[in-house]
């Protein structure tokens, strides 16, 4: 355990008290980062594992060991998420990667082709604008052909819950196209 954080601490988070996790937080916050950061190379990404490590711990929290070592379960869990975020942006870049290989293959003039890179730039903002809750609900789900339960079980939300950002993903992802009046390709692509 944290030489700071102590058992009474522990029982106190494990109770729900606000105060026993803003000073868990306090005290190994940083050291989250840093382990973040040590994968991810991106102070963005790696402030958002931290956040989502510590609304782990918030939501867990009645399952905790009072007796246990907090930091060893940040650590799991901060590396686990690093490790996740790490395979998902290398998965999303190859099948981006093979979508446009397969795309290229069909495009014959140089209008195709300048049509095909502004539709891969508008598609990568449309998906990049998104809640990072949902830009990763929606690359494991169309990029890496997870289905709600798994993709539920990898970031210990409920199905539903994955339902429901993948519906409010698509909304947005089809407004913002239809827009540009490339709905079509989009369903073509990612149906």
């Amino acid at each position: 355990m944290h030489e700071d954080i102590g058992s009474d601490d522990m029982q106190r988070l494990i109770m729900g008290d606000q105060a026993a996790f803003e000073k868990i937080y306090d005290l190994c916050s940083e050291k989250l980062f840093r382990l973040a950061f040590r994968f991810l190379k991106d102070v963005e990404q790696s402030e958002e594992i931290v956040q989502e490590t510590f609304i782990n711990l918030w939501v867990n929290r009645e399952k905790l060991d009072s007796e246990g070592n907090v930091w060893l379960y940040l650590y799991v869990i901060g590396k686990r998420l690093s490790l996740n975020e790490l395979r998902n942006i290398t998965q999303s870049k190859i099948h981006t990667e093979n979508l446009l290989a397969n795309f290229r293959e069909t495009v014959n003039t140089t209008e195709e082709s300048v049509f095909a890179n502004e539709f891969e730039l508008l598609t990568k903002k449309v998906i990049g604008d998104l809640p990072k809750q949902q830009q990763i609900i929606f690359r494991l789900s169309r990029f890496e052909g997870f289905s709600h339960r798994e993709i539920a079980d990898q970031l210990n939300i409920s199905p539903n819950t994955v339902k429901n950002h993948m519906g409010t993903a698509l909304k947005t992802i089809k407004s913002r196209l239809s827009d540009c009046g490339l709905l079509c390709l989009f369903f073509f692509f990612f149906k």
